[in-house]
């Protein structure tokens, strides 16, 4: 089933020409990624798909039996809205049945209590409110009574995602997920959660996202956005930067063939008289083909610079017996750290674990409530956070950039203009003197980090970097950070990114502990899981029973049971009467969970109901256990 299809589409902005004549389709299980560098149409392409934006020129057709839902950066909401009434808010038949069933609890119209019933049934509605909470628990939204108003910009659009999940599950219909960034502002757990919900779900995607685990994870189909053209490709993003590089070296093969043949026709044209037969009039056409072909030189300059660094003493960083809490919560406890010249170390944890406080702290913007920071005297601090750029409304990109310095020094004694340095990081000349005003979200955001690394700093300190730079950027700033010779510090949730730049992980774990572990960030994600699992049988072994010794076990390899042991009889007659108990309580608590709206009950259920489920699984292998032996008697 096809879902939609376009046909010689074309978007300009001035004379800036986004994409042309491109065309598509999207067809029902698709999952696709759109890769492309910020400022060349993206959010564009989606908006028209959306029928929020009009093309200058193509067509666009749509089925009309599927609903195209979108997960955009820009989230609508009324602040006064608490998020249970945000939540309830969509525009969706089963919602509606939704609220008529709350509204009859408290009524005494029989036939609107019917007809309430009757549309939960006809709308499959009576799993949707507790899976709409579950979805809001996985994305660590804490209190459902809050108001929208009251929440930071991260809470908002997990919030707003959640909203679209429930709002894609409930509809029950063909559906065309867009989703623009979905992993913003979500912590590794969250996005994992999110990766494996989306693999799950019956649905066809359309994604844009810097993550690349997620993009190879989630997604079948890459779309690039380069040059004006978009290129389908299937597979992995892998198999993508395969195809792109042999596309961009059979057109570097194109050029190069194209301005030999230019050099000996521009000699040719100068040799002609004024007037010319039809004959080198052909000619002189081809000429300028010839002349248009050689001067598409789309070849990026690669990042292979030595660069010059201020240099690093002996004396670089040592954090010692910090303490810092906010109220009743511990964020750091008695942590000490020397960070060593060159080392490269990723910071991971939860959100609101306390990252971005011992950023601060390092740098001296927070104090911590105890403990010791010894800075060396060579240290110039590189801090790129989350916050925006500040800059004129009028102030041209290269004059913002000339602010800091005119060159940036190389370590064999030259440099690089302001204006080369812009164009490693993907700035053309028209962009370079365009007003910052003009820029888009992610061109400010890619325009904040070269600011920081122009500045030349030895000690650099990265707050979810990843967050709004495009594919093509991370690409250089990881080339940039390989070959930097400082020392670097890295909060962030991109796993590829963090993979393919640090060596070290301090894992915030809770309650003020920090991990120090020497790997890269998927090595300890492996080393954790190993130990999550170790401690989870160690909890799930059942006390041995006195009968249950060595010898016992041993003897029964050469001689089975014949019968129960009386401690044995007595404890499966127990576990007998004890399963039906569990099965009621776990099937009670189901129920609850179904009813209940106030967030920290839901998660107390949450917790009751999973220590139940580990119960009632470990009586049910024991009795299995004890049934086998009977079963040999």
């Amino acid at each position: 089933m096809n879902y939609a299809s376009a046909e010689n589409l074309t978007k300009s902005y001035g004379i800036k020409v986004l994409f042309e004549n491109i065309s598509f389709h999207i067809d029902e299980g698709d999952k696709i990624a759109i890769v492309a560098k910020n400022g060349s149409g993206k959010s564009t392409l989606l908006k028209i798909l959306m029928e929020k934006e009009i093309a200058d020129s193509g067509t666009v057709i749509i089925n009309k039996d599927i609903q195209v839902v979108l997960f955009d950066q820009e989230i609508d909401f009324n602040p006064d809205l608490t998020i249970d009434e945000f939540m309830m808010t969509l525009d969706s038949a089963p919602i509606l049945a939704l609220k008529n069933y709350h509204q009859s609890l408290h009524s005494n119209d029989h036939d609107f209590i019917e007809k309430a019933l009757a549309g939960m049934e006809a709308h499959k509605a009576w799993d949707l409110e507790n899976e709409m909470k579950q979805i809001l628990s996985q994305l660590k939204i804490t209190d459902l009574d809050a108001k929208m108003g009251t929440l930071s910009g991260g809470q908002i659009k997990r919030v707003a995602l959640a909203k679209l999940l429930t709002e894609t599950r409930a509809e029950h219909r063909h559906t065309l997920l867009i989703m623009d960034e979905p992993t913003n502002h979500l912590d590794v757990e969250m996005v994992e959660w999110l990766e494996n919900y989306l693999n799950k779900a019956k649905i066809t995607l359309l994604l844009v996202t810097h993550d690349r685990y997620f993009l190879d994870s989630v997604c079948d189909i890459i779309w690039e956005l380069e040059d004006k053209n978009l290129y389908v490709h299937n597979g992995s993003y892998a198999t993508y930067l395969e195809n792109k590089m042999i596309r961009e070296d059979n057109l570097n093969a194109t050029i190069d063939k194209a301005n030999n043949l230019y050099r000996k026709e521009l000699e040719w044209m100068r040799r002609q008289p004024k007037a010319r037969t039809t004959k080198s009039k052909s000619r002189i056409d081809s000429f300028y083909e010839t002349e248009k072909v050689a001067k598409t030189d789309t070849r990026k300059q690669g990042l292979e610079l030595d660069f010059e660094m201020k240099r690093l003493g002996n004396k670089i960083l040592e954090l010692k017996h910090i303490d810092k809490s906010f109220g009743n919560k511990v964020l750091l406890k008695d942590f000490s750290y020397q960070f060593q010249r060159g080392e490269k170390v990723g910071i991971v944890g939860k959100n609101g674990a306390g990252k971005s406080t011992l950023l601060n702290i390092i740098q001296g913007l927070e104090k911590a409530d105890r403990g010791e920071i010894e800075t060396g005297e060579t240290i110039l601090f590189g801090y790129f956070s989350q916050k925006g750029l500040a800059y004129k409304e009028d102030e041209r990109v290269i004059d913002f950039i000339k602010e800091v310095a005119e060159y940036y020094p190389l370590a064999n004694g030259k440099s690089l203009s302001a204006s080369q340095f812009l164009r490693l990081f993907l700035f053309d000349d028209q962009t370079q003197y365009s007003p910052i005003s003009k820029l888009s979200g992610g061109e400010k955001r890619r325009l904040h980090l070269m600011y920081i690394l122009y500045q030349n700093p030895n000690f650099l300190i990265f707050d979810e970097p990843t967050n709004d730079l495009d594919l093509p950027t991370l690409t250089v700033l990881e080339n940039f950070l390989q070959q930097f010779q400082g020392s670097l510090i890295i909060v962030s949730h991109d796993r590829y990114f963090m993979d393919r730049i640090v060596d070290h992980i301090l894992a915030f774990e809770g309650e003020g502990k920090i991990k120090d572990f020497i790997g890269n960030f998927s090595e300890y994600r492996e080393a954790k899981s190993k130990e999550d699992s170790s401690e989870k049988t160690v909890q799930k072994q059942p006390e041995p029973s006195k009968d249950n010794t060595p010898a016992a076990s041993d003897s029964s390899n050469t001689a089975k049971k014949k019968k129960l042991s009386f401690k044995e009889q007595r404890e499966l007659e127990t576990i007998e009467k004890e399963m039906p108990e569990l099965e009621n309580q776990r099937k009670k608590i189901l129920d609850q969970l179904n009813n209940e709206s106030d967030y920290e009950k839901i998660s107390k259920l949450s917790s009751d109901l999973e220590g139940i489920s580990e119960q009632l699984e470990n009586q049910e292998m024991r009795w299995l256990e004890l049934q086998e032996i009977l079963g040999e008697g």
